[in-house]
């Protein structure tokens, strides 16, 4: 006699093979060759890279805290005075103010978030205050740089970097503005990460679109669009049209999915081809995402070619294209 246990495994089993295009053994076999890594690092676009250097660094011979190190990881591409996507140096909104969006959080609930901030070097720092050291999740404008004042944070001159203020003084020529992501103009640096012991982490920062309406806020810093953790299950991040994923909440889905059963590859899949279904004019849009389960598997998945991402783990460090929907 089946247990009553076995036998609810058994029926959900067979319900879930009767629907269409599901294949058991195709699904064990993706499984089975799902390659599984802790700890893992994970970042987007190709500035990931030295970012996830930073990252394993910490994890390897540092505190070892995955927190710290996707803090610390982000933090180098905050401060690479060549990126125009990430940081004080990245290009302005249409009235040639920089302002910054950041979020972090831990696999435990904890997160932290500034967003519309201005003069703060590295946001993600400041986020993780909000994080350790308020009641409240998001900070933003003027409240985010007051906290950061009395956190102790130095306010940095407020002007454009040279390559910043090259392409601002161009696109003021005609100042179109069409909002495309890819890889000639991407934006954002998310990370997730597991440690060997298995708690996650996620970090998120930006500059945000070129040429933005003056006081516009992406998904990078709104916890369940740009980022989400759960140790219980894994991490996702996003980049792209922040207004594309914010409508799908786009990195909450992914681990949702995940939470059901879906791979990290799978959920990636799924996360696309609803973001495709609830935007208009894709073509002018790119997205994509990253996750990780709490095994250690990992996946990618974007709207059109061009995004690629940082991998970091034992067996080495690679710069991978990611697949796409079109």
């Amino acid at each position: 006699m089946i247990e009553r246990r076995n036998f609810l495994k058994h029926t959900l089993l067979y319900a879930t093979a009767l629907a269409p295009g599901y294949s058991i053994a195709g699904n064990l076999l993706s499984v089975a060759k799902q390659q599984r890594h802790k700890p893992l690092l994970m970042a987007t676009w190709n500035h990931g890279m030295p970012a996830n250097d930073k990252a394993w660094e910490v994890l390897t011979l540092g505190s070892g805290n995955i927190v710290d190190a996707v803090e610390e990881g982000v933090k180098i591409t905050e401060a690479d005075l060549t990126n125009l996507s990430v940081g004080l140096q990245g290009l302005p909104d249409r009235e040639g103010i920089v302002t910054l969006d950041a979020s972090i959080m831990k696999g435990d609930g904890s997160c932290g978030s500034v967003s519309f901030v201005r003069q703060v070097k590295h946001p993600i720092s400041l986020a993780r205050r909000v994080m350790d050291k308020t009641p409240h999740v998001m900070l933003s404008g003027e409240g985010a740089r007051q906290f950061a004042i009395a956190e102790g944070f130095p306010m940095e001159e407020e002007h454009l970097s040279p390559a910043a203020e090259k392409a601002y003084t161009e696109w003021k020529v005609d100042s179109k503005y069409k909002p495309i992501i890819n890889i000639e103009n991407h934006d954002t640096i998310g990370m997730i990460g597991i440690g060997a012991d298995g708690k996650m982490a996620g970090s998120c920062t930006t500059s945000g679109l070129a040429y933005k309406m003056h006081g516009r806020v992406g998904d990078s810093p709104i916890i369940g669009a740009g980022l989400y953790v759960d140790d219980e299950v894994g991490a996702a991040t996003a980049t792209g049209l922040g207004e594309s994923i914010i409508r799908i909440c786009g990195s909450f889905l992914i681990v949702e999915l995940m939470r059901q059963g879906r791979s990290p590859q799978e959920a990636c899949e799924e996360a696309v081809k609803r973001l495709i279904a609830k935007n208009r004019n894709i073509d002018d849009i790119q997205a994509g995402f990253l996750a990780i389960n709490k095994d250690g598997a990992y996946g990618a998945y974007a709207v059109h070619p061009g995004f690629n991402y940082a991998l970091h783990h034992k067996g080495g460090k690679s710069l991978v294209d990611s697949k796409s929907k079109l």
